[in-house]
């Protein structure tokens, strides 16, 4: 979703946002489309040793449906929970590298984002988010773990676990999307020696009326990658995967730029669209695949007292 939106929709007149929340659930865009088919093919590519409530019908649906949560949370009928959460959805890297390599706690950036007399909302807080979610989700497989080997009842960490996995594909997907990286996010600024669009409505055109109207799941899954476990620590490797999505930013314009996103597209800009969705859902597999393996891993209770040294004698 364009980082403006919310703004715009907020000094409608009342009655056109009426109109607007009678419509929202009807959308067409990636918002809808695109966020359900990441979430709903990542579900339905998991490996077959995770947990066996995870591959139902309901838990994929619910899965599916999850995609785009974080997006009804953009509402100024709740303009707190918008302004805090927006952020969250896009980082613009060109600022964000401007101070340095990217620490892997939130508070730890935005101390650095202040100290340089700019505001973390501005930049964004993606990769916090999604490394955030990411732990909550690893977190409650291993309480799942817990109570299954004590032969406790597992159905209410089952549905924390579907739902931190749909909350969490919302954030994987729009790290997928290029213009959720850049400054460049909604119409080429500044310097453009090439020509690329300037128009307010690239954004929304790619990801919202190109992909409702060409991109279908069979053409997302023929780019998906084969299913693996992310090593080493999440946080570099998401942004890693953040920074393989910057690097298509030119190219989105390019393909712009030779009317490849109007009507049908072409082969290449439907290819290009479909590889980026693809990339989300294999990542988003690959997180969820990971939070299991990894909650295997045991670690300490921080409530254990710690065992008394013993006596001398």
């Amino acid at each position: 979703m364009p980082r403006t939106s919310v703004f715009y929709r907020s000094i409608l007149p009342a009655a056109a946002l009426v109109a607007v929340a009678a419509f929202a659930p009807y959308a067409r865009a990636w918002e809808n489309e695109g966020h359900r088919m990441i979430n709903r093919l990542a579900a339905t590519n998991l490996p077959a040793d995770v947990p066996a409530f995870l591959t139902t019908s309901a838990a994929i649906d619910e899965i599916e449906y999850l995609g785009p949560e974080p997006d009804r949370w953009r509402s100024p009928a709740e303009p707190e929970l918008s302004a805090a959460q927006a952020p969250e959805h896009f980082i613009d890297l060109e600022p964000a590298d401007a101070l340095g390599p990217l620490p892997a706690r939130r508070l730890d950036f935005e101390a650095k984002v202040f100290a340089a007399n700019q505001r973390p909302e501005k930049i964004g807080l993606q990769p916090w988010e999604a490394d955030e979610v990411w732990e909550r989700l690893k977190a409650a497989m291993r309480e799942y773990r817990t109570l299954r080997a004590t032969h406790k009842d597992t159905k209410p960490v089952e549905q924390a676990i579907i739902f931190y996995a749909g909350w969490l594909g919302h954030y994987v997907a729009d790290a997928s999307q290029p213009l959720h990286t850049t400054v460049q996010y909604n119409g080429w600024t500044g310097p453009n020696p090439n020509g690329y669009t300037t128009s307010r409505q690239i954004h929304h055109v790619f990801e919202g009326v190109f992909v409702a109207a060409n991109i279908h799941p069979a053409d997302i899954q023929a780019h998906m990658t084969a299913a693996k476990v992310i090593k080493g620590e999440m946080f570099p490797a998401y942004v890693a995967y953040l920074r393989t999505t910057f690097s298509n930013v030119e190219k989105l314009y390019q393909l712009e730029k030779g009317g490849g996103f109007e009507g049908a597209g072409t082969a290449e800009t439907r290819a290009f669209t479909a590889e980026r969705l693809a990339a989300g859902a294999s990542m988003l597999r690959d997180m969820i695949y990971t939070a299991w393996i990894d909650s295997a891993t045991p670690v300490a209770d921080p409530y254990a007292q710690p065992t008394p040294a013993p006596a001398k004698k």
